[in-house]
């Protein structure tokens, strides 16, 4: 995979593939980007999907300034001058959406539009504790427990298929393969937990579609449909049965791609402008 310099001090590993608008995608906590599973090469069939990993994590360097949704953002947006794309959809999942909530807050001109998938605007008391578990056995540099805490983030019906090990198996390396890595996804955990834009989100005037699973856990419904309600004319979608996790892009990724190709035809760049 290519690699590129940007402005914030660091080397982001990325990918491009398929032709169309420009999409860009930003990975969740811990992830890089095998991560995405079908969902790149789906997209990819009708826009430029632009998938990279977050300071740190895969292929792109740490760098030295510290991580945080704003950040993120900075890197974001780093990349997308770096790569000469003036304007871009965009795609946050977890972590990912509130990179892209800060994007279209401090870079509106580079977001055409933004996909907040498994989205919030600021802790609630049950998500802290969820992500606070979450992070423990990073800090203790103990992947063992990670990779097994992980499983709080698909649905009761993949957790007790018989092949769900063969399954995940793929995706063992798009998690931290390193003790630097660990530390940095411990990072991304902090960034989570300090995460804070509800008393932004009024201020994001990109077309913006919140996309949720009824059984996520780390960013349940009710967070993200307060997200959504707080941003103007946000368009909410729930997903509801088997599948509809926190990791509902791998378990139901037709499902996601349908809604997600729905909203951006609607708001094409020919169309912007």
């Amino acid at each position: 995979m290519p690699r590129t310099a940007v402005r914030t001090g660091v080397t982001l590993n990325y990918e491009i593939s398929g032709e169309g608008d420009p999409l860009l995608m930003v990975m969740g906590t811990s992830g890089s980007i095998p991560l995405w599973g079908e969902l790149v090469p789906k997209l990819a069939e009708k826009y430029q999907v632009i998938a990279f990993d977050n300071r740190g994590l895969g292929g792109s360097d740490r760098g030295e300034d510290a991580i945080s949704a704003a950040s993120m953002a900075e890197d974001t947006s780093a990349l997308l001058e770096a790569l000469e794309i003036p304007r871009a959809h965009t795609l946050g999942w977890s972590l990912g959406s509130a990179v892209v909530q800060e994007l279209a807050l401090r870079h509106p001109d580079q977001v055409a539009s933004a996909v907040l998938l498994c989205t919030w605007a600021q802790c609630d008391g049950f998500q802290r504790s969820v992500l606070l578990a979450l992070r423990l056995p990073y800090a203790h540099r103990d992947m063992e427990a990670a990779l097994a805490t992980a499983g709080i983030a698909f649905s009761p019906q993949l957790l007790d298929h018989p092949d769900f090990a063969a399954m995940l198996e793929p995706m063992l390396p798009a998690f931290p393969q390193t003790e630097e890595q660990m530390q940095v996804t411990v990072e991304q955990w902090d960034a989570d937990l300090a995460h804070d834009t509800a008393d932004r989100l009024g201020g994001i005037d990109v077309p913006t579609l919140v996309v949720v699973g009824e059984q996520d856990l780390l960013t349940p419904p009710w967070q993200s449909k307060k997200g959504a309600d707080a941003i103007p004319g946000a368009q909410f979608e729930l997903l509801t049965g088997p599948g509809s996790s926190h990791g509902v892009h791998i378990e139901r990724p037709d499902d996601v791609v349908g809604l997600v190709t729905g909203f951006l035809d609607r708001y094409a760049l020919q169309k912007q402008g």
